[in-house]
């Protein structure tokens, strides 16, 4: 497929955001030439954020729902800690509305130095426990290898089906009904769908195509148990960002002050592989600059200005010196010599499609078709 540049005729941009064609080849827009990428985030806003006193007054009655099933346990509630923005202010904000919380860390061997010292400080500064869920490691390496040889853009996608399994195996171990989230609409709700398969279906066939190990420690519920334990509801997870105004300068500079928080300087770049994944491997093979999408969420949620972002896509995504030690220390950990991963850059990109994706329990598994009339969807 041939990839668009600015100067090309066809080059479409949107007149609010920086979101373009090169991003999106099927991205649409309106008589203003506004990309419906607003719109969605628009609407998005409209079901879940609430402002004012109607946050304010969620927010509270959740926190009181959080403590009032903690009583008599030593925790409240489990926030995934990845040393980033959404979740080390969410901590903060815990702290602050006096939930005793227990921070889980996900450890699969790509934390970068400065993520484990701001994790340190959020627990320490905080006063809550934490618990390091370490994958194994040649298992985990094994999956993420069998995502590069089937050319499919998620790559993180091995990360954060863990991360979410994790979680919920630590709250039924722990029996914590709680889990506080720091995912949130008005600074990441925009996102191609293309760029995007976080399904379990998907992931095992890869794995099963591609890999050179069985999956034995890697996190990861079967669809029908994923299924139940939804229906089932043995805890819930809450957004809580969504009820306050979050603004992403203001929450840097309060966790800067408050936690000693140290910045990144691209979002999720605590993890060295999502560091080089979002600054090399998606702009290289992929021609995804995600920056696009992060600062265009920005943009609609009033955040910064087209102006800013554009100043900002203009800097380098990947820092020379940084890209050099990141380049030689993934090919190493991974096991690639240069010329495979050459290879690797240059074969064409295949769609998670190629692959199965999950469906109905009951398509997937026929025998329970009798049982369908028992859940609604």
């Amino acid at each position: 497929m041939m990839v668009l540049d600015k100067n090309d005729p066809n080059y479409r941009q949107c007149s609010m955001s920086v979101m373009d064609n090169i991003a999106d080849p099927n991205i649409t827009f309106d008589e203003k030439g506004v990309c419906y990428y607003y719109y969605e985030y628009l609407e998005a806003e409209k079901q879940h954020v609430l402002k004012g006193e109607a946050g304010e007054k969620k927010y509270n009655e959740i926190i009181a729902q959080i403590k009032a099933d903690g009583k008599g346990k030593k925790y409240d509630c489990i926030l995934g800690v990845s040393g980033g923005v959404d979740s080390t202010y969410l901590a903060y904000l815990a702290k602050q509305a006096g939930l005793r919380v227990l921070c889980v860390h996900f450890d699969n061997g790509w934390n970068s130095e400065l993520a484990v010292k701001n994790i340190q400080n959020i627990v320490e500064k905080c006063g809550f426990d934490l618990y390091t869920y370490v994958i194994d490691w040649e298992e985990f390496r094994d999956i993420q290898l069998a995502y590069f040889k089937a050319n499919v853009i998620d790559i993180e996608a091995v990360t954060d089906i863990a991360i979410f399994s994790a979680l919920d195996i630590i709250c039924k171990e722990q029996g914590i009904k709680h889990i506080i989230d720091g995912r949130n609409v008005v600074t990441e709700v925009t996102l191609p769908q293309a760029w995007i398969c976080k399904n379990t279906s998907n992931l095992r066939d890869i794995h099963n195509r591609f890999g050179t190990m069985k999956r034995k420690a890697y996190p990861l519920m079967s669809p029908i148990r994923r299924r139940l334990v939804a229906r089932s509801k043995p805890f819930q997870s809450w957004p809580l960002l969504n009820y306050v105004v979050y603004d992403k300068k203001v929450a840097k500079e309060t966790i800067i002050s408050e936690l000693s928080w140290r910045d990144y300087g691209g979002k999720h770049y605590e993890s060295v592989f999502t560091r080089f994944y979002q600054g090399y491997i998606l702009p290289t093979k992929f021609k995804v600059d995600k920056r696009k999408a992060h600062l265009s969420n920005l943009i609609f949620s009033g955040q910064i200005s087209k102006e800013d972002t554009l100043a900002e896509l203009e800097q380098t995504i990947y820092p020379d010196s940084v890209f050099e030690h990141d380049l030689q220390f993934v090919l190493k950990k991974l096991g690639f010599t240069k010329e495979e991963f050459n290879t690797y850059l240059n074969a064409p990109a295949v769609p998670h499609s190629k692959y199965e994706l999950s469906l109905s329990i009951f398509d997937e598994y026929p025998v329970l078709k009798s049982l369908k009339s028992l859940f609604k969807k």
